[in-house]
């Protein structure tokens, strides 16, 4: 498929009534089954109304129902526009912007924005190959103490994947105890790990990890194919996204932020643009139901 672009969007969903059918049609790609004709009936679209009858008995289903959009007098092409701003920008939008652009309430904006963010989490990663492990701090700047051991800082682990995908998450500490079982969670086994020398990682060889580090103590960033550069460049993109957007994030909301980011980069080379995959997933398919 194509690149997708904002004509893209405009052209494939120009009213309400092509939202809803889009959403009919992805939940249920191989018809409705009618509840009381206990059968894939034809369904019409009753006037003015977010259902669909069945030619038969008339009995209604709505394809908004147990979705993001379900009882939500928000248009939806408001919905799609919220949902193609995240998709189609590097760095998605704020509840802010997205207010102005379509002129919801502040509130409105943030609860879509928070119903997206739920679409974007990162799931089960698995990574292989040559991994890069490191960890950092988002907040406030601080005029003492940078970095390791700052106060008001909250953490953030990655593990990126060379020429693949990344995962990212918040962690209360950066103690063995904690980062060594993400590693194994997400990093194959026999994965080349590549670290700084934080002594968390001294047991990664153990574990069944080739390990190599630099020592960025001693002004060492790269060593052979030894560097985390590919998780630095990350984190500098990932805190100047939050300062141009959002100015600020709250440890409450940083993972779901955190989130957005990493979808947008695991979903960089899908050749189904991520706006679509974005869509299939408020609106998720419904299991063909067959009569006996």
């Amino acid at each position: 498929m194509g690149k997708y672009t904002i004509g893209s969007f405009r052209q494939q969903f120009p009213d309400e009534d092509a939202c809803l059918e889009f959403i009919k049609n992805a939940r249920w790609p191989d018809g409705i089954t009618c509840a009381r004709c206990d059968r894939i009936t034809k369904h019409f679209r009753i006037a003015k109304r977010k259902v669909y009858s069945c030619e038969f008995c008339g009995t209604h289903i709505s394809p908004t129902a147990n979705t993001i959009f379900h009882k939500s007098s928000t248009p939806l092409r408001f919905w799609f526009h919220a949902i193609s701003s995240m998709a189609l920008t590097r760095t998605g939008v704020s509840a802010k912007q997205l207010e102005r652009e379509i002129g919801v309430t502040y509130k409105t904006a943030l609860r879509m924005l928070d119903q997206i963010h739920k679409l974007m989490t990162q799931g089960d990663i698995s990574l292989f190959g040559e991994v890069e492990v490191d960890e950092t701090y988002f907040g406030g700047k601080h005029r003492k103490k940078r970095g390791r051991g700052a106060e008001g800082k909250t953490i953030v682990f990655g593990m990126l994947e060379r020429g693949g995908r990344v995962v990212v998450k918040v962690v209360p500490n950066v103690s063995a105890r904690t980062l060594l079982p993400m590693i194994q969670e997400h990093v194959l086994p026999g994965t080349t790990v590549y670290t700084d020398e934080l002594g968390s990682y001294n047991r990664l060889s153990r574990l069944g990890y080739p390990h190599q580090s630099v020592r960025h103590r001693a002004k060492q960033y790269v060593d052979g194919n030894a560097h985390i550069n590919g998780l630095e460049g990350l984190w500098g993109n990932i805190k100047r996204s939050i300062d141009g957007i959002h100015h600020a994030v709250s440890p409450e909301y940083l993972q779901a932020y955190l989130d957005s980011y990493v979808f947008r980069f695991n979903h960089r080379f899908d050749d189904t643009p991520m706006f679509l995959q974005l869509l299939a997933k408020a609106a998720p398919a419904v299991p063909v139901r067959r009569g006996g």
